[in-house]
């Protein structure tokens, strides 16, 4: 099942999609409590697609690539590499990613998106699936030359815009054997499954919730592929996770 969050004339509203259908089910309440069905439907294509949720923090994971930490000539960590990202990062699908004035260098992630479905405090990894939700495409956008400049990443990461995500959540995939791929302007910049990944999506919720209450509705940006690289005006950045579907995005100067 898709779940989507969405505006429609003057209202936001949560919806439900069967995969591969353009329908919507609209839902009353949110997906975190009474996601029950109005009754009433819209059609996909008459609606505007907002990011999927809105997290209290996304909280992201840094060189979960082996192939990805090469690239940097960087090592790969023993423990889970953590940052967070705040709320006012994210931004939806077709929702432009500005350039900014501060940065000289920003670059795009590609990466699975994992959305907590319910509070979540001392997560063991066997028991970790039954906290999420469902699945999104994520994009770890970044100020690289901030990044290498600042030894915190608050600036190079968190500024507004940062977070894309969408288009929806998908709430059945696999998520330890998943294609994630990144086109720029329709060419493939990455590719790589998260059966790849250092340290799994049950693995990275255990870690993180060992000193951190994971809240419904937040999410876990699992990593990035190697390939990382520059966005500048005009740019269309498309992130895929195979199964979830595509978050587009356009870069504006």
């Amino acid at each position: 099942m898709r779940l989507v969050r969405f505006r429609h004339g003057d209202r936001i509203a949560t919806g439900a999609m069967d995969r591969g259908s353009e329908e919507i089910r609209i839902l009353r309440g949110t997906f975190f409590e009474d996601p029950l069905p109005t009754g009433e439907t819209v059609a996909l294509i008459d609606v505007h697609l907002l990011a999927p949720v809105l997290p209290s923090k996304l909280v992201c994971v840094g060189r979960n690539f082996v192939a990805h930490a090469e690239e940097w000539g960087l090592a790969v960590p023993e423990e889970p590499l953590l940052f967070l990202k705040p709320s006012t990062a994210v931004i939806g699908p077709r929702d432009p990613i500005q350039l900014l004035p501060i940065s000289r260098r920003i670059d795009y992630e590609g990466e699975l998106g994992v959305v907590i479905g319910r509070l979540a405090r001392g997560v063991r990894a066997e028991d970790a699936f039954k906290y999420i939700l469902g699945y999104t495409c994520g994009n770890d956008v970044t100020l690289r030359d901030l990044q290498k400049k600042d030894d915190q990443w608050a600036r190079a990461k968190g500024f507004d815009g940062s977070a894309p995500l969408g288009p929806w959540i998908e709430t059945d995939i696999d998520p330890n054997d998943a294609i994630v791929r990144t086109r720029l302007n329709g060419e493939i910049r990455q590719q790589a499954s998260t059966a790849d990944m250092v340290f799994g999506v049950a693995t990275l919720i255990e870690y993180t919730t060992a000193f951190m209450t994971l809240l419904p509705g937040d999410v876990l940006l699992a990593g990035t592929p190697e390939g990382v690289g520059k966005l500048t005006d005009g740019d269309v950045v498309e992130v895929e996770v195979e199964g979830v579907g595509v978050l587009r995005n356009e870069v504006r100067g």
